[in-house]
């Protein structure tokens, strides 16, 4: 028999009210890693959280929306969640709550019906809604309001609330190295052009190599103005990522362009990498455009 280790896992249930903005709830926790299950049924609530505590640390936080969606099911979540605390599961409850006017307002802007109200009034539903979820609001560990709250603010209130030891890993980086003849990322957010640097393809012994490499490393950084680049434009990354983290931020890109994005811009890239993980972000790194322009200079 499997080893359940149920201290091991985070849970969060995600219930409220239709409208008051569970799905960015969810978005944002999903953003930060956490494994996210929308309308789930509250009978497999115990099933899914004991499958998650023995999955060996793939799974060590998830969130579940539960809501009046799953029609006669939703009954028995107050049960479920009484069940998971019996169990011994680190468990919590958000609760979405707004204002009928804010909900009436939002149900006219996306033109969709309340579960509880199909065919007559959206107040109907509300006041039918509110009632049924009473007990849970009750109980609930979190409520947040969302009457005054944009979609972004709320995913970062959600982001504060519950990934708050998370720091500066919650965003993820992503360092890509291109050649602008090939084009730009389109998916950048900040992209530097280092072709003001002396260039290894112009050195015979050094062309065919890349950026990765040692011997094009030395070459490139073995100037004092590529020194005080460098230290410039890692102390701009040092001071602006906070804020990006601060804004909501899940994923960022910095494009690295030299012309064929070979030498110049991998080198770089490598090293803007390596300061970043350093002061710990979630980096990845990829260069783009290394074989495409390899396979142009050996055709020459």
């Amino acid at each position: 028999m499997v080893e359940v280790d149920k201290k091991g896992i985070e849970l969060i249930v995600i219930t409220g009210l239709s409208g008051a903005g569970r799905t960015q709830a969810m978005q944002s926790l999903e953003d930060r890693g956490f494994f996210c299950v929308d309308n789930l049924p509250p009978t497999f609530l115990v099933k899914f959280a004991e499958l998650c505590a023995q999955s060996r640390g793939k799974v060590s936080k998830a969130a579940i929306v539960c809501d009046l969606r799953g029609g006669e099911f939703f009954s028995s979540l107050s049960e479920a969640l009484d069940n998971l605390e019996k169990e011994g599961f680190n468990l919590e409850v958000l609760f979405l709550d707004a204002s009928d006017e804010t909900l009436i307002r939002r149900y006219k802007e996306s033109r969709r019906r309340h579960p509880l109200s199909p065919h007559g009034r959206v107040l109907d539903g509300i006041h039918a809604e509110r009632q049924q979820l009473e007990e849970l609001r009750i109980r609930a560990d979190n409520i947040i309001d969302t009457s005054q709250l944009s979609s972004q603010e709320l995913r970062c209130e959600v982001a504060e609330l519950f990934c708050k030891s998370q720091g500066l890993g919650q965003m993820a980086v992503s360092v890509v190295s291109f050649g602008f003849k090939y084009g730009s990322p389109m998916d950048a957010d900040l992209v530097m052009d280092v072709r003001f640097l002396p260039n290894p393809f112009y050195v015979e012994a050094l062309r065919p190599l890349t950026g990765e490499n040692t011997l094009v490393q030395d070459y490139v950084f073995g100037n004092s103005i590529a020194q005080e680049f460098m230290k410039q434009y890692l102390n701009l990354l040092e001071y602006i990522l906070p804020f990006y983290v601060e804004e909501g931020k899940n994923h960022l890109v910095i494009g690295i362009g030299c012309t064929g994005g070979q030498h110049r811009s991998v080198a770089i890239a490598e090293r803007v990498a390596e300061f970043l993980k350093e002061r710990s972000y979630g980096v990845s790194v990829k260069h783009r455009d290394v074989e495409k322009n390899r396979k142009v200079i050996s055709a020459k």
